[in-house]
């Protein structure tokens, strides 16, 4: 019986990804060790495996067990503004984590290894980003993502494994884990809405992303292994509107019916601008992505937020530099 593994499978995007998946009638083996992503997430028509893409005897083991045939790695620890002071971690997670997974795909003949990468790879080039964009990653997180795009072309250039990259941003919607006070703005917004507190914003919130409705990014990344014009490829992933962060909480305030408060901290070390194009994409996945409104996402999304209720946010245990880490952060 052939197989499709996915990453990340009980996290946000991952979850996602699967229940497309499964849709189209493929068995999937989801995988994931549960430090993000919650077991309602797990689709039940797949095989759910706890455990961690940076245990090489599992990963072994699966691909021993299991005719894998494509690969889709989700599973990452996406937090841009502290992978600055957790480098190992990051470099360890989201680095060599993927290069255990790219050596089973190699020695088990994976037919295609699709690979979410972000938006952080093009660090402060100038926005809107094309695929063109020489990418200059600004932190530890792109630096990682951009290596393991580096070594999937060494790969298919010495190997001939076949890849997909997407660089995703700035996604939102049901099951993102707003927990998480390290990331995912919309869901620290959320979150804390819920739980009667101010909307943190650091610098004067001018800050402009495009916030992208996770149907518009799930879908063709789950298609695309089965487009054989999407191998060797990569693709930017979104929306194309942004929006400040100003905007961002404006907007979530009219969902919930508040006028929120915001609560301005000290500037931190991030890309002021970040917004990509989406021609080439639009081109292949045209039938695949509706492009859905900012308002209208935050607003479903916000439904779900009300069912689950707020989540405590907890801090990331191991900080492994102290030096110049925000102060909301080291509470």
């Amino acid at each position: 019986m052939h197989y499709i593994l996915v990453t990340g499978a009980a996290g946000f995007i991952g979850s996602h990804v699967v229940d497309e998946l499964v849709r189209l009638g493929n068995n999937v083996i989801a995988l994931d060790d549960l430090s993000g992503g919650f077991v309602r997430n797990i689709n039940p028509k797949a095989t759910f495996i706890q455990g961690s893409f940076l245990n090489i005897q599992l990963i072994d083991e699966i691909f021993s067990n299991n005719e894998v045939t494509h690969i889709y790695h989700l599973g990452a620890y996406a937090a841009e503004g502290l992978s600055h002071f957790i480098r190992r971690f990051n470099y360890n997670n989201n680095l060599i984590g993927s290069i255990n997974l790219i050596n089973a795909a190699i020695n088990y003949k994976v037919k295609c290894f699709v690979f979410t990468s972000s938006i952080a790879v093009y660090g402060k080039g100038q926005a809107p980003f094309t695929e063109e964009t020489i990418p200059r990653p600004e932190d530890p997180y792109g630096i990682a993502k951009y290596a393991v795009e580096l070594d999937l072309k060494n790969a298919h250039d010495l190997f001939g494994l076949n890849y997909i990259i997407f660089r995703p941003h700035n996604v939102y919607g049901e099951r993102q884990n707003i927990g998480d006070k390290y990331r995912n703005v919309i869901g620290i917004f959320m979150n804390n809405i819920l739980k009667g507190e101010c909307l943190p914003i650091f610098g004067n919130g001018d800050q402009s992303r495009a916030f992208s409705y996770i149907s518009d990014v799930a879908s063709p990344i789950a298609h695309s292994g089965f487009i054989n014009s999407c191998y060797n490829q990569i693709f930017n992933i979104g929306a194309a509107i942004p929006y400040t962060i100003n905007e961002l909480a404006d907007i979530i305030g009219e969902a919930f019916n508040i006028i929120p408060q915001k609560c301005y901290h000290e500037l931190r070390n991030e890309v002021l601008h970040a917004y990509s194009t989406h021609d080439k994409a639009a081109l292949i996945f045209k039938h695949l992505i509706k492009n859905i409104d900012l308002r209208e996402g935050i607003k479903n999304m916000s439904v779900w937020v009300n069912q689950i209720g707020p989540i405590v946010s907890k801090s990331f245990e191991n900080i492994e530099i102290t030096q110049n880490l925000p102060p909301s952060w080291k509470q």
